[in-house]
């Protein structure tokens, strides 16, 4: 999880994200990004994504769209789903 976690603060460097999501891939490990930083500490976010580890490096590889993962149950997103759109657009 620390490699996936590496990458995607190397993808939001000089970028800015409002607000706290967290990747939950379940016994895998969490990916949280919070106050313009990742980390793999849990804690409580703003929005969660439910991922395997295996669907989330094809969602940042751009192999699963977001879209698609929801309507196939790949993905599943609970709490305030604006931060998740605003992550969307970063990616």
């Amino acid at each position: 999880m620390n490699e996936i976690a590496e990458g995607i603060a190397r993808g939001l460097e000089g970028k800015s994200f409002e607000g706290s999501l967290k990747f939950d891939c379940g016994t895998e490990g969490v990916i949280i990004l919070r106050d313009g930083g990742v980390t793999t500490e849990d804690g409580p976010t703003d929005c969660t994504l439910k991922i395997s580890k295996e669907n989330l490096g094809k969602l940042l590889t751009g192999k699963l769209n977001a879209m698609t993962g929801v309507m196939t149950g790949k993905l599943k997103v609970s709490g305030d789903m604006s931060v998740a759109m605003r992550l969307a657009k970063l990616l």
